[in-house]
């Protein structure tokens, strides 16, 4: 690739998508982010706002002439624009598969179009469901919720367009990724709402008993893998597991949290939450033999760098 390729990163006001933006630009891309701005923010991406490389589109990917429009200058797109919460799309699934799997049909269809090289697909682990652990790519698929199920069928799509297209798709099965700018409020992960219970001296809210494990993976390693998945020609219909391979219980979390944050008192405990998994863990071998995916941050490390960021968030 050159460094005059095209990027088209959607939800790229967003969390992860912000990240990946940054990274593209430094790396001499061009970029262009799609973004409703429905949870995304453009104090996001104030370090790319003045790049000439830069390019801002206010648009919902559920539009197809907004899709179709932005898709046409692209050479490539990484769709990161999704609604990732397991307990909205439990409330309200029309809506998530609306934005999740008929949006991500658009965006195929206009690469197709518009021939755009490669699309790299931020999937989700909640495709496995409860999964035997450590879950290798080639684990049965039962997702447990909506939102899975969103991701799941947007994977086959992605494997459609390849197989028929040629359309070089490649799906990253992120697991929980966490790190600055991810936020607060009624559906953010357990880091986050760890944080903010922490700094206002109240107990921190656990569902269940505690034991229920997670990989942790920080934002800038899901990145890394982002861009290497890019680039990476052997990636081309792949589907891949970004992860650690690390399984972090929620209580050892906790105990993380409580030494970083010089927190004594215990936790609250309340009942298990509907759709969620008791364990789950990335075998990222497949990641690390077809990208060369090598995940650099520690859980301590990057809860560390997490806890420097939201201090400094007013």
């Amino acid at each position: 690739m050159g460094r005059d390729f095209r990027v088209l990163v959607t939800g790229g006001a967003g969390f992860i998508g912000s990240h990946i933006a940054e990274r593209l630009l430094a790396d001499g891309y061009h970029v262009t982010v799609l973004d409703n701005l429905s949870t995304g923010k453009l104090q996001n991406l104030k370090r790319c706002s003045n790049n000439p490389n830069f390019h801002f589109i206010k648009g919902d990917i559920r539009d197809r002439k907004t899709v179709d429009g932005t898709v046409e200058s692209a050479d490539a797109v990484i769709h990161e624009a999704a609604i990732t919460s397991v307990f909205l799309s439990l409330k309200n699934p029309k809506l998530v598969f609306g934005v999740n799997t008929a949006a991500t049909m658009n965006l195929l269809k206009s690469c197709v179009k518009n021939d755009a090289k490669r699309f790299v697909f931020a999937s989700s682990a909640a495709v496995y469901g409860a999964a035997e652990v450590p879950i290798s790519e080639d684990a049965p698929t039962k997702p447990l919720s909506p939102y899975g199920e969103s991701k799941l069928q947007s994977e086959k799509y992605c494997q459609k367009f390849w197989g028929e297209h040629g359309l070089e798709t490649v799906c990253l099965r992120y697991f929980n990724v966490y790190g600055p700018r991810q936020t607060a409020g009624q559906y953010a992960g357990v880091i986050s709402k760890f944080f903010d219970r922490l700094r206002k001296k109240l107990p921190p809210v656990i569902y269940g008993d505690g034991e229920q494990t997670r990989d942790f993976v920080y934002v800038g390693d899901v990145v890394e893998a982002t861009i290497l998945a890019l680039g990476c020609e052997r990636a081309a219909g792949k589907i891949l597991n970004i992860g650690t391979g690390r399984a972090t219980s929620v209580n050892q979390l906790f105990n993380i949290f409580t030494k970083l944050m010089h927190y004594r008192s215990k936790p609250k405990f309340a009942a298990p939450r509907a759709g969620e998994i008791k364990h789950s863990q990335a075998d990222i071998t497949k990641a690390k033999k077809i990208l060369g995916y090598r995940p650099k941050v520690s859980l301590e490390q990057g809860l560390k760098k997490f806890a420097e960021w939201k201090s400094s968030v007013k």
